[in-house]
């Protein structure tokens, strides 16, 4: 069977940047298992992967547009820090859900001053190209359960 959409893929990954640096894998763990055509992986990879079926072994590379975007200058911005009121110490690094008008947003602190605090809801990989190594571990059918509630449920049908 091939991966195509609504059905559900099971992949062993191993993410790393350009300079070879690992992000993320799923080595030494279950796979990963996504509904193919949802959205649930980056469109990049999603692409590549269509069409594959178990046993195959894939090496891509996905650029920012096709991975987590370009850097959206309007996720950047500064805040007073009375939108903190109630944490006592803000420091770079530190991570934050902001309320938006589409809804609840990650952010990361960026940099922090008397009044203000810097704040960035880009993806932490935007900007950045990326490099799957996958291998496709099986293929199936989504069952109208995982269509219904829009995630694979992981190892075979019955999960």
């Amino acid at each position: 069977m091939q991966i195509a959409d609504n059905k559900v893929a099971l992949i062993h990954y191993t993410l790393t940047s350009v300079e070879g640096e690992v992000i993320d894998s799923s080595e030494g763990g279950e796979p990963l298992a996504y509904i193919h055509g949802m959205g649930h992986i980056v469109p990049g990879l999603e692409e590549e992967l269509t069409g594959k079926q178990a046993g195959d072994k894939v090496n891509v590379e996905v650029s920012p547009e096709l991975g987590y975007g370009e850097i959206n200058e309007e996720l950047i911005q500064e805040v007073d820090r009375s939108a903190f009121d109630g944490v006592d110490t803000i420091e770079v690094g530190m991570r934050f859900m902001a309320q938006t008008a589409w809804g609840q947003q990650p952010v990361v602190v960026t940099a922090v001053s008397e009044e203000t605090v810097t704040v960035d809801g880009n993806h932490p990989l935007a900007n950045q190209t990326l490099k799957f190594d996958v291998e496709v571990v099986e293929v199936r059918d989504a069952t109208e359960e995982e269509l219904d509630h829009g995630h694979a449920h992981g190892l075979g049908p019955q999960h």
